[in-house]
């Protein structure tokens, strides 16, 4: 199998519900999420509506024992290989898709370009990250400091 390459952007909090909404809608898969934990992150932060458990479900996705609010959530995609929600520390989104293909292909590269530009767009991201299996930032000085192929944005004075 192929490296994924991982396509990010960063989505500031305005309008965290309905990114959320329509980048669930359009790129993961619901009825087979892959994460048990999809429907206590969809009743947390889609419909507000927590359940028992829910925050210590979420709680085990975090990557780090020192965040306080920062985690990441891998999924079934639809189109794609994978999607990717995180959560930073400061309450904005990195929503991510993966792409199957070659280790350093030009094609791969400016696939990723184009679906890093749509995914600005679509969810009115300040920035776009992209690299071969990136992990997710999961705080502002995470994403300034990634080591990537690609980016693109207001990146720099998030961190600042």
């Amino acid at each position: 199998m192929p490296p994924a390459f991982d396509v990010y952007v960063w989505v500031e909090p305005v309008d965290r519900d309905g990114s959320l909404s329509r980048f669930i809608d359009r790129y993961v898969d619901v009825e087979r999420p892959g994460d048990p934990r999809f429907p206590a992150f969809v009743r947390t932060f889609v419909s507000h509506e927590p359940a028992h458990g829910d925050a210590d479900a979420l709680a085990e996705l975090r990557r780090d024992d020192a965040a306080e609010r920062a985690f990441s959530l891998y999924l079934r995609a639809i189109g794609h290989c994978g999607a990717i929600v995180t959560v930073t520390e400061e309450g904005a989104l990195v929503l991510g898709l993966s792409l199957d293909g070659p280790l350093n292909a030009s094609e791969t590269t400016r696939e990723a370009a184009d679906l890093m530009a749509d995914l600005m767009a679509e969810f009115a991201a300040t920035g776009g990250i992209a690299g071969v299996e990136l992990a997710p930032p999961q705080s502002a000085s995470e994403w300034r400091d990634a080591y990537v192929l690609l980016r693109t944005g207001a990146s720099e004075e998030r961190s600042r």
